[in-house]
């Protein structure tokens, strides 16, 4: 992720990556809001200049250390209306579907200052494990786009 205050600008693009493996788990990534932690695939901005898919590539390698190659160009829309630390932050975003043959450790490589402190861990769900999570899943309807980009 480039070196920015707050990902979020306005009219800044971004993306995720919904990480399957061989059994059907999605990799999610834990991270700390301003009321509440949260559950979310690895994902972010892209930078100027940048496609959609090199930054998918990109954010998947920083936020994960798992391979950018894992990304396929199976992609979806998704329109995600949120608060981001406050503040309304409708947008749509690209998620990218990645495979791995089995589920690995996962552990950021690189995190923005801003991102600094605010990464908890990851771990690998079930599409029922979803529904049971110590914290809110982001976005509410990823079982949904997870059957999306896998049917």
């Amino acid at each position: 992720m480039s070196e920015v205050e707050d990902p979020w600008q306005p009219g800044r693009s971004a993306v995720r990556v919904v990480c399957v493996d061989g059994q059907g788990r999605v990799l999610l990534l834990k991270w700390r809001g301003p009321e509440a932690d949260y559950w979310e695939p690895p994902g972010g901005g892209v930078d100027p200049g940048e496609s959609p898919e090199a930054g998918a590539r990109r954010e998947f390698h920083e936020e994960t250390g798992l391979p950018g190659s894992a990304v396929t160009d199976t992609v979806v829309e998704v329109r995600r209306d949120f608060a981001w630390f406050g503040k309304p932050a409708p947008r749509v975003e690209l998620f990218y579907l990645a495979r791995v043959e089995e589920a690995q450790a996962a552990a950021p490589v690189t995190l923005s200052a801003w991102e600094v402190g605010k990464y908890v861990e990851s771990q690998w769900f079930t599409v029922a494990d979803l529904a049971d999570v110590d914290a809110h899943v982001e976005p509410p309807d990823l079982p949904e786009i997870l059957r999306t980009l896998t049917s």
